[in-house]
């Protein structure tokens, strides 16, 4: 290909697969006219669908393997068993340089596993955690871990910390974003011993964390701090929770404006502002999160999505790797280290990088 930017597409990752990960690459044709695709997965399945989209045909080009991580496979099944399988082979061509992105709506608990061994983590950090911009009242909050790691340290969660930092610098713009722990109340004497040992950590390190304290739940929506850092059990479920209530907004609406003439009539009036609150709510459109803490990019899409919760994942790589976000990120990360050498020490083993999600 001769295409300077190359996505690595798990084509057989995700309950829509193949044919939504086909789709949504041939939408992202239509959005960049500057990047290609390496398809990992079975050929007897891909081809068919690759052939009926004349414009992303000659911008694709397939790997052939028949081994698949399934959903219910443990990461550390997947890393040992699963070498020739369309995860591990799209991962594989990060860390090879074939391509600068990898997309996977795959197990999280495989990708993650399999990502950590093959790509490594940054200097300092155990484990890498799962980051996305979230929408809130007043513009975009980061959030992490959203489900990569469900048992964390009070150091896991001080590492979550200063790479959530770095990245809201790097994707909100923010020169000094506040950090928050989110917690069952803003109380210093709320929460479990993680959270406060965690608490601790960053209330006494050296480093420039601009941290404010506790946040609840509810502060997530207002935007209440610019980073949100927590553990992969309670992220996946605050992400999920905010997930599920938007979809209920959404069919409240549409009930509200389906129950009378008169109902109809009136969406007529406000069909448009309406279709701009229906996007707001709608996760597709924000789907796709990153990786973070690796030498590479990896983005998660969303199991269940469909092609075009896929297609803005892919999109979301595409922006990362445009940005260069990872080696801000590193950046930041090593300015940080300098700046205080005697950072939570990094003690990661392989029993480590299986523990997750």
């Amino acid at each position: 290909m001769d295409k300077t930017l190359v996505i690595a597409l798990d084509a057989m990752g995700g309950t829509g697969a193949p044919r939504s990960v086909v789709e949504a690459a041939a939408k992202t044709c239509l959005r960049y006219d500057d990047a290609a695709f390496i398809l990992y997965g079975d050929e007897a399945k891909l081809i068919p669908l690759l052939n009926k989209f004349s414009v992303l045909k000659p911008r694709c080009t397939i790997v052939h393997t028949e081994d698949t991580v399934l959903d219910d496979d443990k990461p550390s099944v997947a890393l040992r068993q699963g070498k020739t399988s369309s995860m591990r082979l799209a991962i594989d061509a990060v860390k090879e340089g074939k391509a600068t992105a990898v997309v996977s709506a795959g197990n999280t608990g495989a990708l993650m596993a399999i990502a950590k061994i093959v790509l490594r983590t940054l200097d300092g950090i155990d484990r890498p955690a799962i980051v996305t911009p979230i929408p809130t009242m007043i513009g975009k909050t980061v959030m992490l871990d959203l489900g990569a790691n469900v048992e964390c340290s009070a150091n896991n969660l001080f590492q979550f910390a200063l790479m959530g930092n770095a990245f809201a610098k790097v994707v909100l713009g923010h020169n000094n974003p506040t950090i928050g722990l989110l917690n069952v109340g803003s109380e210093e004497s709320k929460g479990n011993d993680t959270v406060k040992a965690a608490a601790v950590l960053l209330k006494e390190t050296k480093l420039p964390l601009n941290f404010t304290g506790y946040v609840e739940g509810s502060d997530i929506a207002e935007g209440t701090v610019d980073v949100v850092v927590t553990d992969g059990f309670t992220g996946n479920i605050a992400l999920k929770t905010a997930e599920g209530t938007a979809k209920t907004c959404r069919n409240f609406l549409r009930q509200a404006f389906t129950d009378s003439l008169l109902a109809r009539i009136g969406y007529l009036l406000v069909s448009r502002s309406l279709k701009k609150a229906f996007n707001k709510l709608d996760g597709r459109l924000y789907n796709g999160a990153m990786l973070v803490g690796l030498n590479g990019i990896v983005v998660k899409s969303h199991g269940g999505t469909d092609a075009i919760g896929f297609a803005n994942a892919i999109g979301v790589a595409i922006e990362l790797a445009r940005h260069g976000i990872n080696d801000k990120i590193i950046e930041e990360v090593r300015l940080s280290q300098d700046l205080s050498p005697s950072m939570p020490p990094s003690t990661p083993s392989l029993d480590d990088t299986i523990k997750i999600a």
